[in-house]
């Protein structure tokens, strides 16, 4: 006599329903996230068409309005904001350009060449990973102070640009590239500089990407820093600017969310034009063979 099995396999119409409702569930959960996420910046934009008694109006605006030029115009007259933006743009752009040389570069030299003290000196710079970055104003402070460089784009610029995490992010990547690539470029006389541009840049693009991204939006976000070092309107950044559009009994609110909406057009562009690398890039090194 044949055992028969007391499990009997689930009939294909309940799998197919049981698909159909984990997908449902999935769409549903991924919905409501991506609501999350854009609704605010939906409100900011409309929010920024408006003016500050109606911002505040009940209901809330849900539609854009007709104040978007006055808003800009307030803007422009309350903090020179055309300056202030190219301001922002410069100092994201040279930041990003000079931080990712110096990151690069680390954490080429981390991951590829073995000298005295690499290992300890890597741990030292990874604690800069759990540091508060509060802990070093002051003394980055009265360096500043020192050489004379308070108010200048290049104490904003200088102090972060051996940032951690890019060095990290740099090094686990070029972990990943063969050495055996970097020794058939030595052995065709293929000098170290050389080798570096030719042989260990072109296959970092992705995580060049990621890095340039993390880095651009690092410098354009922050605030305390170049709150502390700028001292006048003519150097300030975006989010400083607006910061010190904040009074104590009026603010004009539907410049404030101009301003704010303006400031995020750079970030958004910055990661549509390399968000296909971003992932890839983020992922480099993750995963040895």
């Amino acid at each position: 006599m044949k055992h028969q099995s007391s499990r009997t396999a689930p009939a294909p119409g309940t799998r197919t329903r049981r698909t159909a409702g984990g997908g449902i569930m999935l769409t549903s959960g991924l919905a409501i996230t991506l609501a999350a996420v854009l609704v605010p910046f939906y409100w900011l934009v409309v929010a920024s068409t408006h003016s500050s008694g109606e911002i505040f109006g009940s209901p809330p605006p849900l539609l854009p309005g007709g104040h978007l030029a006055e808003n800009l115009s307030g803007l422009q007259e309350a903090a020179s904001f055309g300056k202030v933006v190219f301001n922002s743009l410069l100092i994201a752009a040279v930041y990003t350009v000079c931080a990712g040389l110096v990151c690069t570069f680390a954490g080429y030299a981390f991951a590829k060449y073995r000298f005295k003290g690499s290992g300890p000196l890597f741990g030292l710079l990874m604690l800069g990973l759990v540091i508060p970055s509060q802990v070093t104003l002051i003394p980055l402070f009265r360096m500043m102070a020192d050489w004379q460089w308070l108010n200048t784009y290049q104490a904003v610029i200088m102090p972060n640009l051996a940032l951690p995490f890019g060095i990290f992010l740099m090094r686990q990547s070029m972990a990943a590239l063969p050495d055996e690539l970097l020794d058939s470029g030595r052995m065709d006389g293929c000098g170290e500089f050389r080798l570096f541009l030719r042989v260990a840049l072109p296959p970092m693009k992705p995580a060049l990407a990621a890095l340039a991204i993390f880095l651009f939006l690092f410098q354009w976000n922050d605030f305390i820093w170049p709150l502390i070092v700028l001292r006048d309107g003519a150097h300030y950044t975006i989010p400083v600017a607006l910061a010190a559009l904040q009074g104590v009994d009026d603010t004009d609110y539907g410049a404030l969310l101009a301003g704010t909406a303006v400031a995020a057009i750079p970030m958004a562009l910055v990661f549509l034009a390399l968000q296909r690398h971003f992932v890839s890039g983020l992922l480099a090194g993750a995963v040895k063979e």
